[in-house]
């Protein structure tokens, strides 16, 4: 048998996790506080999934900057697919939290969406 040695990002606890497999399956998950513990350390050792949070360029907005995050967790090995995807994204304000930002971000099938409303910026002739 094996074990791996985690700490638990499932709740602000930060459990530090023993998960003991039998080949490739999680038979036991010790030292979490709570059951997203369990749930946590036997994903993480058989398909780890990560949600991506970044940003990207706005272009005449409030501000220049746009907050974004998949709208799921996609596979570990594809975050950094999906950064370097994500730094050649520019959207024009304005931006409604929620929007898609970027389709089908790495061939992940989950899209990357604008995280926080912006408002174009405002022309005022005087």
């Amino acid at each position: 048998m094996e074990e791996r040695k985690l700490t638990c990002i499932g709740c602000p606890f930060g459990c530090s996790l023993t998960v003991t497999l039998e080949g490739k399956e999680p038979v036991s998950v010790t030292g979490n506080r709570c059951k997203k513990g369990s749930i946590y350390g036997k994903k993480e050792v058989t398909d780890p999934t990560r949600i991506v949070t970044s940003t990207v360029r706005l272009i005449g907005g409030t501000q220049n900057m746009l907050p974004v995050k998949t709208a799921s967790d996609i596979p570990k090995e594809k975050m950094f697919d999906c950064i370097r995807a994500i730094k050649s994204v520019k959207k024009k304000a304005p931006v409604r939290i929620g929007d898609v930002v970027l389709k089908n971000v790495a061939d992940t099938g989950v899209d990357v969406i604008a995280a926080q409303t912006v408002e174009a910026q405002s022309s005022s002739i005087t």
